[in-house]
């Protein structure tokens, strides 16, 4: 991406923390306007007050993308307000680290509401102005277990896979109105999405150990997002082992299989059955 930035307008939703927040930053520094939306309203003002302070000129917005109405008003009201939209990512994002045997209906759904209806929520509102406008560049946050077998995380998966698929459908669609579309998967990023997410009958600091490489910091995942949104790929997949699981499956997709195979023996054999 250009660094300069200025006059562009981005929104980032679950931005007050996280690789939303990076991307903030990265961003900000680079002279963008930004709209920030997040459903902690409390960190979302702490990460509002600290770029601020830095030099960043935003809003900030406690939306929850669950509710297609708050997103909807979050993005008209940006356009109203600031009278383009260049940049929205759909960031908002949940985890859950069970297998789907252990799955309750209620993870399914918080699941699907976040990450697969948050998206189309932010897709639903933006597309149309950007149309209109005739640019913009939408991306989504997916995963790595969007494109490849997930060990215990089968749920997760699924929502991840959703994005992917609706992002190739809408790339296809979009490419005639002179709206740009990518997909970013990541692998392990050192966020707080690795804290907060659930676990079902898995100790989080040994799932954590077993991982196949160290997390990496927000900042450097941000500036691989944006290198990638500078130059216009659909795929974003940030980390090494991301990169070589993706290809794996794509060429020896048995191979892949055996792995993931491998993969959920190792989980199985930390599960703790009173949990």
């Amino acid at each position: 991406m250009a660094n300069d930035l200025a006059g562009k307008i981005a929104i980032i939703t679950g931005g007050a923390g996280g690789i939303g927040k990076a991307l903030a930053q990265e961003m900000a520094e680079r002279g963008c306007r930004l709209v920030l939306a997040d459903v902690n309203a409390e960190l979302l003002e702490k990460t509002a007050t600290e770029l601020r302070a830095a030099g960043a000129q935003l809003d900030a917005k406690t939306v929850d993308v669950r509710d297609a109405a708050q997103v909807q008003e979050l993005v008209e009201g940006a356009f109203h307000d600031l009278g383009r939209i260049d940049y929205i990512f759909n960031n908002a994002g949940v985890n859950l680290c069970a297998e789907l045997r252990d799955t309750t209906l209620e993870d399914w759904n918080l699941l699907i509401d976040v990450n697969l209806r948050g998206v189309v929520h932010g897709v639903h509102a933006a597309y149309p102005i950007m149309c209109k406008q005739g640019f913009g560049h939408i991306v989504n946050t997916a995963s790595a277990a969007g494109l490849v077998p997930a060990a215990a995380e089968g749920a997760y998966a699924a929502t991840k896979h959703a994005v992917v698929g609706l992002s190739l459908a809408l790339q296809i669609e979009a490419a005639a109105f002179g709206v740009k579309v990518s997909v970013v998967c990541p692998g392990l990023v050192d966020t707080p999405i690795l804290d907060s997410t659930k676990y079902v009958k898995f100790d989080p600091d040994v799932i954590k150990n077993v991982a196949p490489e160290k997390p990496i910091p927000p900042r450097k995942a941000a500036r691989r997002v944006l290198r990638g949104v500078e130059r216009n790929q659909f795929y974003i997949v940030i980390t090494t082992t991301a990169h070589v699981l993706w290809r794996l499956h794509r060429y020896m997709p048995g191979t892949s299989l055996r792995i993931g195979q491998i993969a959920v023996r190792m989980f199985r054999d930390k599960r703790r059955e009173n949990d």
